[in-house]
């Protein structure tokens, strides 16, 4: 006599998974930062005033005290006006998105002045220079 074995229905607890991936879940939520942080060390003057919102798209332009020129975190190799020019249309051909430019507040006003310039002439109108809260100290 043949003996006839029972099949089980074979299941997978998918809870121990779910927990998982949930636990893996809220580890990246609260590891991530959302602080935009760059390696340029530019110390922005002060202004009062509401701070604005984060801009989804821009011209990251940074300035430093020595006058060095960052476009979204690449320096530039000299600083004549077409060097600046030719970086910018590199991170963008849209000129509806906004340049923001981070100077430091000893930056030379030359320098400034030229990202500026730059901008225009390649047609960019919303320029925004980028600025801190006061401290209370002052």
């Amino acid at each position: 006599m043949w003996l006839k074995k029972r099949k089980e229905d074979l299941q997978i607890n998918l809870t121990p998974l779910i927990d998982v991936v949930f636990l893996l879940l809220i580890f990246f939520m609260v590891s991530t930062s959302f602080k935009k942080e760059t390696k340029i060390t530019v110390n922005l003057p002060e202004a009062s005033g509401e701070p604005s919102e984060a801009l989804p798209a821009s011209v990251d332009i940074s300035i430093t005290k020595a006058g060095e020129i960052y476009i979204n975190g690449q320096g530039l190799l000299n600083r004549q006006i077409d060097t600046i020019k030719s970086a910018i249309q590199s991170v963008s051909n849209d000129i509806t998105i906004p340049v923001v430019i981070s100077s430091d507040e000893d930056a030379p006003v030359k320098a400034v002045i030229k990202v500026m310039d730059a901008a225009g002439q390649l047609g960019f109108s919303n320029i925004q220079m980028a600025t801190q809260q006061p401290s209370e100290e002052s």
